[in-house]
């Protein structure tokens, strides 16, 4: 009463200023709830019940095919740029040391039957050998390089990447412009949206069929929460999945070993089946998703104590292996991420389980989006968040023949033959370094090997000159 007896005492000019600006601000909160409701309806109704379907709208498939256009014609016009311009910096190549093909023995051979040294005795000049793989080790070594985004041949519009394009002309430049608009303003919010909505439904959905009893229906509806919920997260980065050879997908019972790029690599395997998760325990939103994940499906967590006890991780793998109705086991044996151009080390604990092991390759395309996490450097919601802002996620996956151990074979060569059918089907490098160097420093064992290999040589060549000299005797 109070109110309007002031309003009533008010000048009619600024009564109506007041009336205009409370009728705008209606009018605004009217056309922000329309918006919000057509955003949802357009989230669910058309990207979310799809996804969980399995279905796809051809909508991601289209932005694809333009934003490889795209970048193909930025490329051209780059390089044309280039051209014109010839004090532009050119790229950086991606190698910069030729290095010689070959293992340490055959090289070491050759120098030595070059040099015309004869017997198995130690000659200095070997150590010149030694000094430039030393040399070519700190200025471009084989493993540092892995823990590091991939190069890229051409600039993919994205300012993080733009280290080496130094050539911007005024249309890549209004490109860009409209490119920020689309992946902050748009395509971000969207993708925020979706993962809100996957994680939601993975952690009511886990919790309700937990309450049910053990038979066979808890665990469908347990796999179908599971694969629905990824499908909806993979959604979230506009990921486009080829598989390959689907009739090698792993089956209950046995063990799925992949190449590790990113902790995505989960959601991008779990789109196509679903896997019994291993893992440490974790506190926070991430703790909380464990516990009601573990309520309907058989994941195999493990507390920190327990990682470190080789035995226990090793027999509790075992006796979910054992039980065939169960799901594949999901291990990545290289332990941590490696950035999408090479495989290392597959650690021989995975091996040592038994059962059949089904390999996985797994290759991201670099040009629309940098997969790769470099734990390192970023923490993981800041790498959600490269993620999310970037272009969309290309993959494909090759499911490989399963394979069992040999007779004769130990757990290190398995490990070792399995890794390399991997690297081959990826096109990724078959590298022997551990990728616990990433942190750690090179274990006395590396040295070693090296001894042994250098005084095999000399042994080698040793028995060689004996053999030559007996025959010359005989003679």
């Amino acid at each position: 009463r109070i109110w309007s007896l002031k309003c009533l005492e008010e000048d009619p000019v600024s009564r109506l200023d007041r009336i205009l600006l409370l009728s705008a601000m209606e009018d605004l909160w009217t056309v922000a709830v329309a918006v919000f409701q057509l955003w949802i309806f357009v989230v669910v109704f058309f990207i979310t019940l799809p996804a969980m379907f399995g279905l796809s709208l051809g909508v991601t498939s289209v932005y694809i095919q333009i934003l490889v256009k795209l970048l193909e014609w930025a490329t051209i016009r780059i390089q044309r740029g280039r051209e014109e311009q010839p004090s532009v910096p050119a790229p950086l190549p991606n190698g910069i040391i030729e290095r010689a093909e070959g293992s340490m023995e055959e090289e070491m051979e050759q120098l030595r039957r070059s040099r015309s040294l004869e017997g198995g005795e130690f000659a200095l000049s070997d150590a010149l050998y030694f000094c430039k793989k030393g040399l070519e080790s700190i200025v471009d070594d084989q493993v540092t390089q892995r823990f590091s985004s991939e190069e890229l041949a051409s600039w993919n519009l994205l300012t993080r990447t733009n280290q080496n394009f130094r050539y911007i002309s005024l249309r890549l430049t209004i490109f860009w412009g409209i490119g920020v608009f689309v992946r902050y303003c748009v395509l971000f919010p969207l993708r925020i949206t979706l993962a809100i909505i996957g994680l939601s439904w993975l952690v009511i959905g886990t919790t309700l069929v937990g309450f049910l009893p053990e038979n066979s229906v808890k665990y469908w509806l347990s796999e179908v929460v599971h694969l629905t919920c990824y499908r909806i997260c993979a959604r979230a980065l506009s990921a486009t999945i080829r598989y390959h050879n689907k009739e090698n997908r792993p089956q209950k019972g046995g063990i799925c070993v992949a190449n590790h790029t990113t902790p995505i690599d989960v959601v991008i395997l779990a789109n196509d089946g679903c896997y019994a998760m291993v893992g440490q325990i974790h506190g926070g939103l991430m703790g909380v998703i464990q516990r009601s994940m573990v309520r309907s499906c058989p994941h195999v967590w493990f507390e920190r104590s327990e990682m470190k006890d080789r035995h226990a991780v090793t027999s509790r793998l075992r006796a979910h292996v054992a039980a065939k109705t169960k799901l594949p086991i999901l291990i990545f044996p290289e332990g941590t991420c490696i950035n999408n151009t090479s495989v290392m080390m597959f650690k021989k604990g995975s091996f040592e389980i038994g059962g059949t092991i089904h390999p996985v390759a797994i290759k991201y395309d670099p040009r629309l989006g940098d997969a790769f996490w470099n734990s390192s450097k970023y923490n993981m919601v800041s790498y959600l968040l490269r993620t999310m802002t970037s272009w969309a996620i290309v993959v494909n996956v090759w499911y490989l023949p399963p394979m069992t151990i040999q007779d004769g074979e130990d757990a290190v060569q398995f490990a070792n033959r399995v890794k390399s059918a991997v690297a081959c089907r990826g096109g990724l490098l078959d590298l022997a370094w551990d990728g616990s160097l990433k942190r750690g420093k090179v274990k006395d064992a590396y040295k070693e090997e090296q001894q042994k290999m250098y005084s095999r040589v000399i042994v080698r060549q040793n028995s060689i000159s004996a053999t030559h000299t007996r025959r010359d005797d005989q003679s």
